[in-house]
């Protein structure tokens, strides 16, 4: 049968996998020789043994790879295992050897590359492929028609891992896992760009490798088996043709870098040299493809299995959750959370499709989730702006235009733009519509459309992806959803939002300023010729629009701050989760059946908009974003955060429910403005965040925020919020600022009571009300806060409610309490205490110096207990237990107190126990009652009965 026509390639050099081995054993020995006689002083480095000549059978027994390669293995393993700094985050053992997936690559050809798209989109990128799978190995493995490939054009677009394959694959030939190739010389197309001098092959590989000046000669003179890596073809205009580049078979010929390229590509130069090209898909087709020997497109982690590998060997890396195995078990975990929710056919699993956002996910999820330092060490706008970076730095969208765009500027006014218009309408779907008035409305030139088209091929499928949830999908969605709130950040900060009016004005703006100059020099010559008044009045009209023009620029930084502030502070949003469990929610699912396809959607939040445009801001990310071409200047960040103080300053006192708050207290942390966030601060006198859980990352966020300035809390309120007792140690500092302090419902135990002891003993803490209430503090913890309460200055209220303290617990208390000079108040109810420990704590009492209240409600107190403690009077015995509804024969001042602080802790209590209590009091109520003979006794009696028998009832019909 015929050769199809795609296999019919210019290929040259000696073919078949014979002819290779041999060569290759002569090459080698060749090398040896002339190394050796180099040191003996030899020639130029001519060979010394003739190119035909058979090594001896010495030489073959002796045969190991020179020094010279073996100095270039490592030096090029040190170069190629570095990894950015983005990547120190995963512990000190992850490296490129130990953390990498190959991605799925896919044999294909020219034919489909060319393809035309008639749609905006490269939807068929997602589609599963027919495609044979071809490995990194097998790259240069003979073709359909048996010929030996020499030329590979590896091709994908941006994300799909092109530069992490390419350095995968040199550092597994320094480790002697690509044994095909004797010798690997990489080149950076971007790095070839910049070089306009003359030079040869030779003199190129010695500049860039210095190990290889002795090996330099044998290129072109020996069988020596190399491979050149191209990396970045897009970066390089390539002229194919003999009028645009000459022929040239010298390796020690100068020419430009290019014509290197060019002619190593035409195999004119080192015919027998492999070669492997990566490109982007635009950049493809600069290659004429009778030079090509195969195409092979890089297809990301198509295959959900390789993504599920991914996140495994990233999350689980020793290290990566803190110091000597930390976290090991929240590791777990999360892989397992996502392995969950890749198996849903979440849209996550279409974003991963992309190498980059995979690693993306673990990156955010690692900042989530063992961030631990105070300040934080990242914030999560820099995340994403170090993600953009890692994979736009320096990229042109077309190295071919002569204006040599920014990749990241253009996205930024093309997505930026898309993005903020379904910001602003609430909108996550788009349709092709959607996207054909975004991107192609204002497309005139020929230029812009040549843009547009690389944008297609090249960058499109990094942001937009199909969306994946039943009933949509013909719509496109952002790969990852705050990725649409940070670009919509980008064009807003960027100052791309404008009105037609401020466009033109800005545009005639710069004409009339270039005309200006211009007339300032010709009305300065006429002026001496002809001396008109008018002229100096006339020059001085046309200063005058720039200069009006420059100051109408300034209140669009009055709409950035005003943008910001509205955002942040949305009604409509104030009681939706805080913006760090949304993240976390996006990337791991939410637990429970699914949503049904008929069932309406929640309405779409983008509380991370405002975030990151106050992210943005920062010193550190405008520094980033200038690598990519988007210049944010000082003075304009300046002047958006002082247009913008007054507004935050005045919304935050309003009193924000708590997931807002902590969505105001993480905005400051991104702002990354110490001056700004102190002055905001300094307004938070009473901080609630109650039922927020507080992650390490929350801690370390509120301890660096409230930390900006050191001004007195009056009240800090973190009941149910998941504290332990690392959180305590993070949050100390903050801690001891604080007057009241709420830490109810944490599950804090004896080593949470330590860090307590440790903050109430210190010399400047200013803690007067702590309340401790429904934790599991126990005797060992209330023996750590009996010595607290021995030793502390401040303390005035001290709540131990449903505590677990227990009899031993309570006379620890008891114990100690003799020592301290300042309680006033002490609650112990619902401890489980008999009479003698309360009896006991009641004696204490009697003769300390300031408590005149302790609480015993709900304890396992006898009725000859009780009869002792209703004994007690406030002005004889300088105390008041609270154990009963009832003084005497009357009902107790305190009822009402003892009734509420029942139905608030019922959802966390005992419901029998808390109904055999009630049953109790309701009987000593009535006894009461019976007992008096006032008629307003008895009806306050009823009205208290009728209250404690309407909790029974509901306690009994499971509706309290």
């Amino acid at each position: 049968s015929s050769c199809p026509r795609s296999c019919v390639r210019h290929q040259g050099g000696p073919q078949g996998p014979p002819a290779q081995r041999s060569s290759s054993r002569h090459g080698l020995d060749h090398l040896r020789t002339v190394a050796s006689s180099g040191e003996r002083g030899g020639g130029r480095g001519e060979p010394v043994v003739p190119a035909g000549e058979e090594p001896s059978s010495c030489q073959r027994l002796s045969f190991s790879p020179p020094d010279a390669i073996k100095k270039h293995q490592k030096s090029l393993a040190a170069w190629f295992s570095n990894q950015p700094s983005e990547e120190r985050q995963f512990g000190p053992s992850f490296s490129l050897d130990a953390v990498h997936v190959d991605p799925v690559i896919r044999e294909s050809s020219l034919e489909q590359i060319l393809k035309p798209s008639p749609e905006l989109t490269v939807r068929h990128q997602l589609q599963r492929s027919s495609r044979r799978v071809i490995s990194l190995q097998n790259l240069f493995d003979v073709d359909a028609c048996g010929r030996q490939v020499k030329n590979v054009v590896l091709y994908g677009t941006v994300g799909t891992g092109k530069s992490t394959l390419i350095k995968k694959m040199v550092v597994d030939w320094c480790h002697g896992l690509l044994p095909r190739f004797e010798l690997v010389v990489p080149f950076s197309c971007e790095d070839l760009s910049h070089s306009r001098v003359p030079i040869s092959l030779r003199r190129l590989v010695t500049k860039k490798y210095q190990h290889l000046r002795d090996v330099a000669p044998l290129l072109g003179a020996s069988n020596l088996k190399v491979l050149f890596i191209l990396n970045g073809l897009e970066r390089l205009n390539l002229d194919f043709r003999l009028a645009g580049t000459e022929l040239c078979c010298d390796p020690s010929e100068p020419i430009a870098p290019s014509a290197i390229v060019v002619n190593l590509l035409r195999k004119y130069l080192l015919p027998e040299a492999s070669i492997i090209v990566t490109a982007r898909p635009s950049a493809v087709r600069r290659i004429p493809g009778k030079y090509v020997g195969r195409y092979a497109e890089i297809c990301g982690f198509s295959d959900t299995n390789l993504q599920k590998l991914y996140f495994q060997m990233r999350l689980s890396q020793p290290g990566c959750g803190g110091e000597g195995g930390e976290g090991s078990g929240e590791q777990e975990n999360l892989v397992e959370m996502l392995w969950r929710n890749l198996e849903r056919q979440n849209q996550i699993a279409a974003a991963c499709f992309l190498p980059s956002y995979c690693w993306l996910v673990c990156t955010t999820l690692h900042f989530l989730y063992f961030t631990r330092t105070v300040p934080p060490s990242q914030t999560l706008t820099g995340i994403y702006t170090s993600f953009l970076r890692l994979n736009f730095s320096g990229e042109v969208l077309d190295s071919t235009e002569p204006a040599a765009v920014s990749m990241m500027k253009y996205v930024a006014k093309t997505v930026g733009k898309l993005a903020h218009e379904g910001v602003m309408s609430r909108q996550t779907c788009f349709s092709e519509e959607d996207l054909r008035q975004c991107f192609e409305v204002e497309m005139k030139t020929e230029s812009e459309l040549n843009l547009l088209e690389v944008f297609r091929s090249d960058v499109f499928p990094f942001f937009l992806t199909p969306c994946v949830q039943p009933g949509r999908e013909h719509t496109f969605v952002f790969t990852i959803p705050a990725m649409q709130e940070y670009l919509a950040a980008l064009y807003v900060v960027l100052g791309e939002k404008k009105t037609l009016a401020q466009k033109v004005g800005k545009e005639l703006s710069e004409l009339i300023g270039k005309v200006s100059e211009d007339a300032a020099v010709v009305l300065g010559i006429v002026s001496k010729v002809l001396p008109l008044r008018f002229l100096p009045v006339l020059f001085n009209l046309l200063k005058i629009f720039p200069r009006f023009f420059s100051r109408l620029s300034g209140k669009d930084r009055d709409t950035i701050a005003r943008t910001m502030a509205e955002e942040l502070f949305k009604e409509e949003d104030y009681y939706n989760d805080d913006v760090l469990d949304q993240i976390n929610s996006s990337i791991l699912g939410v637990e429970g059946p699914l949503r049904h396809p008929d069932e309406v959607p929640d309405d779409e939040v983008f509380e991370l908009f405002p975030i990151f445009m106050g992210g943005l801001l920062s010193r550190r990310n405008r520094a980033l974003l200038e690598q990519l071409g988007c210049s944010i200047k000082n003075l304009a960040a300046l002047e958006i955060a002082e247009a913008m103080k007054k507004t935050v300053i005045r919304n935050s006192r309003k009193g924000l429910p708590p997931s807002e708050l902590m969505d105001y207290l993480f905005f400051l942390h991104e702002f990354q403005n110490e001056r700004f966030t102190a002055e905001a601060v300094r307004s938070l006198r009473t901080v609630n965040l109650s039922s927020v859980k507080l992650t390490p990352l929350k801690c370390s966020v509120l301890a660096s925020v409230l930390g900006a300035a050191c001004h007195e809390v009056a009240e800090l309120n973190l009941t149910s919020c998941n504290l332990d007792a690392a959180s305590l140690r993070t949050l100390f500092p903050v801690l001891l600022r604080c007057k009241v302090l709420h830490l109810q419902l944490n599950s804090l135990g004896p080593d949470a009571c330590e860090e307590l002891r440790a903050l109430l003993l210190h010399a400047k803490c200013a803690v007067s009300d702590l309340r401790l209430s429904n934790n599991p503090v126990g005797v060992q913890g209330a023996r750590h806060l009996a010595e607290a309460l021995a030793g502390n200055r401040s303390l005035s209220r001290l709540s131990l409610l449903h505590a677990a303290l227990g009899d031993r617990g309570a006379e620890e208390i008891a114990r100690r309490l003799p020592e301290n000079q300042r309680l006033q108040e002490l609650n112990l109810g619902y401890n489980s205490l008999t009479d003698a420990s309360a009896l006991s704590v009641v004696e204490v009492a009697k003769k300390h110096a300031t408590l005149d209240k302790v609480h015993l409600y709900f304890n396992d107190i006898s009725e000859e207990g009780k009869r002792a403690l209703h004994s007690l009077r406030m002005e004889r015995d300088g105390v008041r237990a609270l154990v009963f509804l009832t003084a005497g024969t009357d009902v107790s001042d305190y009822w009402s107190s003892i009734l509420s602080t029942v139905q608030r802790n019922l959802p966390f209590w005992d419901r029998e126990r808390v109904r055999q209590h009630l049953a109790l009091l309701l009987q000593d109520l009535e006894s009461s009652r019976r007992q008096t003979g006032n008629p307003w006794r008895k009806a306050k009696f009823l009205r208290v009965e009728s209250e404690v028998k309407r909790m029974l009832a509901k306690l009994q019909h499971g509706t309290l």
